[in-house]
């Protein structure tokens, strides 16, 4: 992993930090890619995880750590649990746990920084997980990916499996491409 970078697990007390970058992310690197309807609507579909947070699996990106030019550059993590994405408030999650030696864990609620992006934070954070998730027992991964974060994840060794929509109360539709990995 880069030197660039350190993490460090995310506690509930990050919790705000987190929800700040994730609608920076979403408003500032998404809008090539989704109209205004759908970054609103994107909403219900991406966020946190708290579980991921009590489960010990999602990070905080730094850069500069332990300074006081020290700067929370991104985020991510992995699950070990059923549901692929959504925040704690999204319809239809699962706790179920996975099983390591015929699952896929998740790669789960990356986002980067805009002042950030395209400076190795997403490669450092697949990175990690990767490793985390390996480090478990899982031999392969899945995740539902933003047409934004697509490009990094093929560069990754991802491959689409499907390209869908997800589809809001109100009937706006927001892409979505599944994609996974065997390591």
């Amino acid at each position: 992993m880069s030197n660039k970078y350190t993490h460090r697990l995310a506690t509930l007390e990050d919790i705000t930090t987190i929800k700040e970058l994730m609608n920076l992310a979403i408003y500032e690197l998404q809008v090539d890619h989704l109209n205004a309807e759908q970054l609103r609507a994107a909403h219900q579909f991406m966020g946190l995880d708290t579980g991921l947070i009590d489960d010990q699996t999602y990070f905080l990106i730094l850069s500069a750590e332990g300074t006081v030019r020290e700067t929370v550059v991104g985020c991510g993590g992995w699950g070990k649990r059923e549901t692929l994405y959504g925040g704690s408030h999204t319809v239809g999650r699962s706790n179920a746990l996975l099983d390591p030696s015929i699952d896929r864990a998740r790669v789960r609620a990356m986002y980067c920084h805009p002042k950030w992006a395209r400076r190795g934070v997403g490669t450092y954070i697949i990175n990690l997980v990767e490793n985390k998730a390996r480090s478990e027992g899982f031999k392969k991964m899945t995740l539902g990916a933003t047409l934004v974060g697509e490009k990094l994840y093929e560069c990754l060794g991802y491959k689409v499996t499907e390209r869908c929509v997800d589809t809001t109360d109100d009937g706006i539709e927001v892409p979505l491409i599944k994609m996974e990995k065997d390591f």
